[in-house]
């Protein structure tokens, strides 16, 4: 995949080890997330993160990305693709700049986002912890449904949502 293909406004790349502070001060600036998908963000959690796999898939399918705009981290994305199936692309982790939430800019970037996998991939797939509601309606708003199934862990439950492409 071409990433920087994925959005037209913004500058996309992968998060390279020396940028996990300017992920950290991102993550950090958004509370809310952590409030209902604990624990809170660390530095470590943040290059485990980038490495992190599901079973059965390789380094060459994560791309762990940052969009920037002028040398500023816009948002931050984890995507893999290929799964749960070959036909499908799953969004790990999205989190937008706190200060630019609530301007269309995170719609716009999973717009792009969309149209971009749809010339490849059929499908587009991720989670959210019930009873985020600012998680929830952000998904929904973008055109995600729910598949009908969740996963249980100790702190929380996730709801897993797709979107046709």
């Amino acid at each position: 995949m071409n990433i920087s293909n994925l959005s037209r406004k913004y500058e996309v790349r992968e998060i390279k080890e020396e940028e996990i502070l300017a992920v950290y001060d991102l993550c950090c600036e958004n509370p809310q997330y952590y409030h209902y998908c604990p624990p809170e963000v660390t530095m470590e959690s943040i290059k485990f993160d980038m490495t992190a796999l599901p079973p059965g898939k390789e380094k060459e399918d994560k791309y762990y990305i940052g969009f920037w705009d002028k040398g500023e981290l816009v948002a931050v994305m984890d995507l893999i693709t290929g799964y749960p199936n070959e036909d499908t692309v799953y969004i790990g982790f999205f989190m937008m700049n706190a200060g630019l939430q609530g301007k269309g800019i995170g719609t716009q970037i999973i717009e792009e986002l969309c149209k971009e996998l749809g010339n490849t991939h059929k499908t587009v797939q991720l989670g959210y912890v019930r009873n985020n509601p600012q998680a929830e309606s952000f998904w929904i708003k973008n055109n995600f449904l729910a598949t009908g199934h969740t996963v249980k862990t100790e702190s929380y439950e996730i709801v897993e949502m797709q979107r046709m492409l």
